[in-house]
């Protein structure tokens, strides 16, 4: 196993100031999802997100990974204001810096699990064969080299899971977003994938947020937040 990478933990990753979200109704009338969050990610932090469904955890996270814009207030990426920032600037800092990681795990049914993880790279423009490599290395990371050539129809939730973590983590990215990763797995196999996101946070230096509604889940995490009436606050600090 490499050693742990260092990192400078001082350096704020992500940032909202007073950070809004509402859409429009048919009546004129206007639905408010968030509302002046206030949030801050450092350097090598991992903390969860919880709160009931339909709360607006998962709006928060496409906000912060850029798939989303905010109605309202600031977001800022390693101190760039990503509200300035161009659809095209958006979708290269997402394939450079940002890795997914989804609840319905999106690998695409006809590539195999080797293909599907050199997909970004592909897109970023690497030679073909040298993206493969580099995907088999990224497949051996998350236990799944000898399932390279199975497509996902061939595994089970827990290996399609574990070929998306690598998919998310292909380009070395600095901010891993994990929205119910778990979600779709039963308690064994999802304390497994927990177990493998986090040590990959810590070997790989990420900055990592994942959104769950299972207490267990946010239990890895260093430190936890709880999402109600649009907003944050601080759950629990305990170390994971």
């Amino acid at each position: 196993m490499s050693e742990d990478k260092k990192i400078d933990r001082t350096i704020s990753v992500i940032k909202t100031e007073n950070l809004g979200k509402a859409y429009p109704l048919p009546d004129q009338a206007w639905l408010r999802v968030l509302g002046g969050i206030n949030f801050e990610l450092k350097a090598g932090e991992l903390v969860a997100i919880m709160g009931v469904s339909g709360v607006g955890k998962t709006t928060f996270l496409n906000i912060l990974g850029g798939l989303d814009r905010p109605s309202e207030g600031l977001v800022y990426f390693e101190g760039q204001d990503l509200m300035t920032k161009s659809e095209a600037d958006m979708a290269e800092l997402r394939n450079k810096k940002i890795g997914f990681v989804f609840q319905f795990i999106y690998l695409l049914p006809e590539f195999s699990a080797v293909e599907n993880v050199a997909i970004p790279l592909i897109i970023a423009g690497m030679d073909k064969n040298q993206a493969l490599n580099l995907a088999r290395e990224g497949l051996q990371e998350v236990g799944m080299d000898s399932r390279r050539n199975f497509r996902p129809a061939q595994l089970s939730g827990g290996e399609q899971q574990r070929i998306a973590v690598a998919r998310a983590l292909i380009n070395e990215p600095r901010l891993l977003l994990a929205d119910e990763p778990t979600g779709n797995l039963d308690w064994k196999t999802g304390e497994t994938i927990i177990k493998l996101i986090a040590e990959l946070h810590r070997r790989k230096g990420l900055s990592s947020i994942i959104v769950t509604h299972n207490e267990k889940i946010a239990r890895f995490c260093q430190k936890s937040y709880l999402m109600e009436g649009g907003n944050l606050k601080l759950f629990e600090g305990e170390e994971g």
